[in-house]
C-alpha cells in the first residue's frame, strides 16, 4: 500500500483506498470490492482493478489509479485540443498549449494531464517555470495514454 500513498503525494493529493481491498501480489497492486476479495486464491494473475506495479524500486501507475487520482490531485494542468494530441503522441507540453494549471507548481513536481473535457492524459514532470514563455517545453511527458499503442506497433 505504501507504493501507492507515495505516489499519490507526488500530485500533492492522498488517496483514500482502504487497505483491506487492496492486494498486492508479484510487486503489482489491485483493487478487489468485498466479494471478490473473499474468492480470490493466493496465487492469482490478475483480479479486480490494476492499479500498479513496483519495478526495480520505482512505482508504475495504471491510469486506473491515475483517473481516482484527479478528483484529489492538487497539480493539474489542463491542455488544449493540438497539445493534447500531441501529449498522446508522447510530445513535451510547451506554455502555449496550457489552458489552466492547477496546484503549487515547483520544477521537478509531479502533474496530472488533462484535456479540456478533463479526461486523465497520463502525468509529467515541471521541467521550467510555467511564466516562462520563451518557447521552452514546460512539463516533460512522463506518461501517456498512447504509450500502451506506441509499444504494441
Amino acid at each position: 500500500m505504501k507504493p501507492l500513498t507515495v505516489f499519490a503525494s507526488k500530485f500533492g493529493g492522498k488517496v483514500a483506498l482502504n487497505p483491506e481491498f487492496v492486494v498486492e501480489h508479484a510487486q503489482r497492486y489491485y483493487l478487489l470490492n468485498p466479494a471478490l476479495r473473499k474468492i480470490v486464491k493466493r496465487n492469482f494473475y490478475c483480479a479486480g482493478m490494476y492499479l500498479g506495479k513496483v519495478k526495480g524500486g520505482v512505482f508504475f501507475p495504471s491510469f486506473n489509479l491515475l483517473n481516482m487520482l484527479v478528483p484529489i490531485a492538487a497539480n493539474k494542468v489542463i491542455l488544449d485540443r493540438k497539445a493534447a494530441w500531441l501529449f498522446i503522441c508522447g510530445r513535451d507540453i510547451f506554455r502555449k498549449g496550457i489552458v489552466q494549471s492547477m496546484g503549487s507548481q515547483r520544477r521537478g513536481d509531479c502533474t496530472l494531464v488533462l484535456n479540456e473535457y478533463g479526461e486523465c492524459l497520463g502525468f509529467g514532470m515541471l521541467a521550467a517555470d510555467l511564466g516562462d514563455a520563451s518557447g521552452r517545453v514546460v512539463f516533460r511527458n512522463v506518461l501517456d495514454v498512447g504509450d500502451f499503442l506506441r509499444r504494441e506497433g
